[in-house]
């Protein structure tokens, strides 16, 4: 972790050599892909929203935006509808990021955003930040993260006789990656009249690369994932090339973006441990309480929560119902704290940020006093729910659908074009593949060896399907595959 003085020098260092501080008129970029060589769009669109604003609405109405409520967030399969799923998580952490951004622009506007007008930052922070937080799980595959290690792993075993040399373009899926994905879905698969995918404005497709690197290079550097895929490289650049980033440099708001999910992480997961029945209220305060030396966040959180839980306790209430409405009030406690938490660090740390020197270790939370606390609950997300039997268990069936559809798809794929003439079964099984995915593979990125292009059909093909239809295309294709 890097100390207040070592951020400021790194980031006066950056100054020295003569870098460019990232501008806010460039990260704040209004413009879309497709107008590019035409008329440039304007802050203000004729219809009364501001470019921004506008995104969140094309990712709002997008068809993968309602999938996601059938998509594993922690608990697979999920029957209770209070519990937690993939959309319910977008749209929280989208909800926390527009708080974020509303604070930061009605507060603090004139310190932080430098250059920019009052309407930008009123109307277009909270925005940008909104429109983030909803996408930024839009590509993940069925069966939450154990989906992507599935899809990993059988790229792996498969590797040498679908790429053979071709070892490189392989990264891009034995490491494959459910934000690159998320990148490809709204800048191609989300086809509307032409091949700009919902032609989100350069400052919303900035601001949701998590990862500013590509897998052909992620093993020379400290990024934990690729951001995106070799056949969305072009873009990439463009994006840019607009915006005043490059490689291995975030968009500032791509931090408060990332502090966003790990609240939400971190808090609101526990809170469906305790809807699951795997926990209890108690059983987290004293988790939090047992620690050797609590810090000034965890205190304050216990504290209040203790209070209300007194409070309740006096009501006469149920145990299931004390239990709950404890955890409510934790969690308005917690996410207070982490919330503040977040936007003093990037107050704090804006110069840094900006400077475009921060580590791909950098992260505000873990640079904020409430470090220790989220990590905390993480600990506590892990060992009474993320490794709970019962979600080892769905995670486990989850891999192995996941391996027996790829077969089965792939069959049908590569059947299909390899210049033979295909089974019934490669035939069936090519059509169960939405025609829109298809289209995008028959008709687009020829630039790419067709061995690659094959496989991105794959993966695109799996990663929009939910959970359910997963299931339902598998146990229907099982039953003709011979």
């Amino acid at each position: 972790m890097h100390s207040s003085n070592d951020k400021i020098n790194m980031a006066q260092d950056g100054i020295h050599r003569g870098k460019i501080m990232l501008q806010w008129q460039n990260l704040l970029n209004p413009k879309r892909r497709k107008d590019k060589f035409g008329t440039a769009s304007q802050v203000h669109s004729a219809n009364g929203r501001v470019e921004l604003e506008r995104d969140y609405d094309r990712i709002l109405f997008a068809t993968p935006t309602r999938r996601m409520a059938d998509k594993t967030q922690v608990f697979p399969l999920e029957r209770n509808d209070s519990v937690r799923n993939r959309l319910t998580h977008s749209h929280e952490v989208s909800s926390l990021a527009r708080s974020i951004g509303t604070r930061l622009a009605f507060e603090h506007g004139e310190s932080i955003f430098d250059g920019c007008d009052q309407m930008m930052m009123i109307r277009c922070v909270p925005a940008l930040l909104s429109a983030i937080g909803l996408v930024h799980d839009l590509g993940n595959p069925p069966f939450g993260h154990q989906g992507e290690a599935a899809i990993q792993a059988w790229f792996r075993k498969n590797q040498q006789s679908i790429f053979g040399t071709e070892s490189k373009l392989a990264h891009d899926f034995v490491n494959f990656d459910g934000n690159a994905q998320t990148f490809r879905l709204v800048t191609k698969l989300q086809v509307l009249n032409d091949s700009f995918g919902l032609n989100l404005t350069y400052a919303t497709l900035a601001s949701m690369i998590k990862y500013p690197i590509d897998s052909q290079h992620l093993a020379d550097t400290d990024w934990k994932k690729h951001g995106y895929f070799a056949s969305e490289t072009d873009i990439i650049k463009d994006i840019w090339q607009e915006t005043g980033l490059n490689q291995d440099v975030r968009h500032p708001f791509t931090y408060l973006m990332e502090a966003c999910d790990d609240i939400a992480y971190s808090v609101l997961d526990s809170e469906d441990i305790v809807k699951k029945g795997f926990a209890s209220f108690s059983d987290i305060i004293d988790h939090l309480d047992s620690l050797r030396e609590k810090d000034p966040v965890t205190n304050w959180v216990t504290k209040n929560a203790k209070v209300k839980n007194s409070e309740f306790k006096a009501e006469r209430l149920s145990p299931k119902e004390l239990n709950d409405v404890s955890m409510q009030m934790f969690r308005v406690y917690a996410i207070t704290a982490l919330v503040n938490a977040t936007i003093n660090q990037f107050i704090e740390d804006k110069d840094f940020i900006l400077s475009g020197e921060a580590p791909p270790s950098y992260d505000l939370i873990s640079s904020s006093p409430a470090r220790d606390f989220c990590r905390s609950m993480k600990q506590f997300d892990r060992a009474h729910g993320y490794n709970h039997k019962s979600v080892l268990e769905l995670e486990l069936k989850g891999n192995n659908y996941i391996h027996n559809i790829m077969d089965m798809l792939w069959h049908g794929i590569e059947n299909m074009h390899n210049g033979q003439h295909p089974s019934l079964f490669s035939k069936y099984a090519y059509q169960r593949i939405s025609e829109n995915y298809r289209r995008v593979f028959e008709q687009g990125d020829t630039h790419m060896p067709i061995a690659y292009r094959k496989a991105q059909l794959l993966t695109d093909a799996i990663s929009g399907m939910t959970d359910n239809y997963l299931i339902q295309v598998h146990d229907e294709l099982k039953a003709l595959y011979g």
